[in-house]
């Protein structure tokens, strides 16, 4: 499942080429007529914010020869996207806006030279798109209500963060389909958040998600008041097939998994807050979490065991994993992907 060259060309094809994929937060193109570059998936892609305020996902391919449009990493502000080679100008939706010297062109109709466009849907404050023209975004619109509910539309990106993991895509989601290593792994970061909780797990359609709620506080709260709740409860979603929200109190970061081959995966981090820091103490706390979550409970914990597993499996001493009562979400996890590859 997790070392076979072949079985990973399935999921590419079955997974990553049909299904919706998660790109990032709204909050990564906060403004309208802001472009950035996206690779990571293996597609050169431009994800940008037209004049409108609409979302637009396109190949970063001129339609004149193919060159590279956008060369530089992050977010560009720019109403107009020109190619460096011979200055065709698209607009940030991607239709062709100039050509120099367009009587050397004779009989060109512009708007059959607009940038390659891929589907595309902002949902909940998440962008997503497909490669497949026929995708179906409504498993993924079906989140909405609850990303909502945390207000995500509105949250300020902090940091991001992309970190290579040796190890298989489906590795890294595991690691946080299941509280059974909290208490180790984490035992020198987050285990005290989690201590004596209660967890409960349900999906939506083929996303999970849990809630580790904080018996201590639980007791003393009305459990009708979200925002309590809110301050007692962390929650976490795996979105199908391969991202991974955990919504802290007061935070929340976004994991998405990126697979390169059988045995890399890129895994984007990125952090939201409710407004940008406003002073120094504001910015050292911000900063603490961050160093905490990404430096520390991820990067140097949880992608460094999924490499860890990796090397193992990798040596084919063992034929399968065995999993216990309190990992039951890896379990469901894998069933769905057997369900999609079927």
């Amino acid at each position: 499942l997790y070392t076979d060259p072949d079985r990973f060309r399935r999921e590419q094809e079955r997974l990553f080429s049909r299904l919706p994929l998660l790109l990032g937060p709204s909050a990564m193109l906060p403004s309208p007529n802001e472009v950035m570059a996206h690779d990571d998936y293996g597609t050169p892609l431009i994800v940008s914010r037209g004049s409108d305020g609409q979302v637009h996902v396109m190949a970063n391919v001129c339609r004149h020869r193919g060159t590279r449009l956008l060369e530089q990493d992050g977010v560009v502000r720019a109403s107009r996207i020109v190619c460096p080679y011979h200055a065709w100008s698209y607009r940030s939706d991607g239709s062709l806006l100039a050509v120099p010297r367009s009587e050397t062109f004779p009989g060109m109709c512009k708007e059959d030279f607009n940038l390659t466009r891929f589907p595309a849907v902002e949902s909940g404050g998440l962008i997503w798109f497909a490669r497949d023209p026929s995708a179906d975004f409504s498993a993924v619109e079906a989140l909405a209500e609850d990303m909502d509910a945390f207000g995500l539309s509105d949250l300020h990106l902090y940091k991001r963060r992309t970190h290579a993991v040796a190890a298989n895509w489906k590795l890294v989601i595991d690691a946080f389909l299941e509280g059974y290593h909290v208490q180790r792994l984490h035992a020198a970061t987050i285990a005290s958040f989690f201590a004596d909780g209660i967890t409960v797990a349900d999906r939506i359609g083929p996303h999970q998600r849990a809630a580790v709620g904080r018996t201590d506080y639980l007791a003393r709260i009305d459990r009708s008041d979200w925002r309590q709740l809110r301050k007692a409860v962390t929650y976490t979603y795996q979105f199908f097939p391969n991202s991974v929200i955990i919504v802290s109190p007061d935070y929340i970061n976004l994991l998405i998994c990126m697979p390169q081959d059988v045995g890399h995966t890129l895994v984007e981090d990125i952090m939201l807050i409710p407004e940008p820091p406003q002073t120094n103490e504001a910015e050292a706390h911000w900063q603490k979490s961050w160093d905490l979550l990404d430096g520390g409970t991820f990067g140097g914990e949880d992608f460094r065991a999924a490499a860890l597993c990796h090397q193992g499996l990798a040596s084919g001493l063992i034929e399968q994993v065995t999993l216990g009562t309190l990992e039951h979400g890896i379990a469901e996890f894998h069933a769905a992907v057997e369900r999609a590859l079927a």
